[in-house]
């Protein structure tokens, strides 16, 4: 019988690894969004993004503190969905904002404490 030598949570960080729980969308305004054009588009934007997180494709949602953008934790498995959500949004259809896309998951080094403790 061949005996397992994989450490203590090995297969569970391996399986950790390759998982994409959410998506951090974190939002730039670009050339075409100048502040006098972002002030009539802004409620309908607003709206659409709340249907998003009512629809639970968006988890939370921040304003960066320097003006320059929004960030997004959303529920969804892909950086193309992610993608494909936003590019739909107001501020997405009129190329007023960017997003840069990283998928993220469980936090795999807490594997390593799934061993037994030294004795």
């Amino acid at each position: 019988m061949a005996q397992n030598t994989s450490p203590p949570g090995a297969a569970e960080m391996a399986a950790a690894k390759t998982l994409t729980t959410k998506v951090l969308a974190i939002g730039s305004w670009t050339a075409k969004a100048t502040p006098d054009k972002r002030p009539p588009i802004m409620p309908s934007e607003a709206r659409d993004t709340m249907r998003l997180m009512l629809a639970g494709k968006i988890d939370q949602w921040f304003a960066k503190i320097d003006g320059s953008g929004a960030v997004f934790l959303m529920n969804v498995t892909t950086p193309a969905e992610a993608h494909a959500l936003l590019e739909k949004l107001p501020l997405g259809k009129a190329d007023m904002m960017t997003f840069e896309l990283i998928p993220v998951g469980p936090l795999w080094p807490l594997g390593l404490l799934l061993g037994e403790p030294a004795k």
